[in-house]
């Protein structure tokens, strides 16, 4: 359980991004981070991943402060990144390496991962593109098996094919126990993975909602989060 309390922050002195912020996110959801750019997405789930720290209030992770980063609290957190930089080494070297800083790595699952990715599992990492790092990256932290998975705009740098196998792929690995969040402004991206909806927009979160309660709500037929998100802009404005 991620639990957020009257959390305040800013990059700037007397520029307040978050205030007085309160948001609580339970094990087994996939929750999307909905936002324009600058909403404050990306700032808002590396609180949750402790990468910044807030000015007042508390980030907790299963009963752990965030920003503390502990050892405990790291084997059950994985955070992608939207840049992925990985070292210049081959996929084995790699796994040997970061494989055993998770407890629940499914070797696997990550092979079969890259498989679905058409990653060669030998590959080196250095000569692969963008959109292949990010394939590895996400295959990892998916076969990591954490409590908590965290994505910050996760589908940047992937082809259209390649979106559609990580949309299977995140299908795939769907967990119970696990609490999953993805923020994204590319709404049609992740439609169909996400449960629940964080809307955001100038650092503060316009609601939070089961998606199917949501579009019963606003429309009596299936209604796709992109028209949900400006029809919720368009009502606050």
């Amino acid at each position: 359980m991620i639990v957020i309390k009257y959390l305040s922050y800013g990059y700037r002195k007397g520029q307040q991004l978050f205030e007085g912020l309160n948001l609580t996110l339970h094990p087994g959801k996939v929750y999307g981070l909905l936002g324009r750019n600058g909403a404050g997405k990306s700032s808002l789930i590396k609180q949750m991943a402790g990468l910044l720290f807030p000015v007042h209030g508390s980030c907790t992770l299963n009963g752990r402060e965030a920003r503390h980063r502990d050892p405990d609290m790291l084997e059950q957190l994985f955070f992608i990144p939207e840049e992925c930089q990985l070292p210049p080494v081959t996929i084995p070297v790699f796994l040997r390496i970061y494989q055993g800083f998770y407890p629940n790595f499914n070797l696997h699952q990550f092979e079969e991962y890259l498989r679905i990715f058409r990653v060669p599992p030998d590959s080196h990492l250095r000569r692969l593109s963008f959109g292949q790092k990010k394939k590895v990256y996400i295959a990892f932290a998916l076969a990591a098996n954490t409590a908590v998975l965290i994505m910050d705009e996760p589908t940047n740098g992937l082809d259209i094919p390649s979106k559609l196998q990580f949309r299977d792929i995140v299908r795939s690995a769907g967990c119970c126990d696990r609490l999953t969040i993805m923020s994204t402004h590319q709404v049609k991206d992740l439609d169909n993975l996400i449960d629940n909806v964080i809307m955001i927009d100038q650092g503060q979160i316009l609601l939070q909602a089961d998606k199917a309660a949501l579009t019963e709500y606003f429309s009596p037929e299936p209604l796709d989060l992109e028209i949900l998100f400006n029809r919720v802009i368009d009502q606050r404005s």
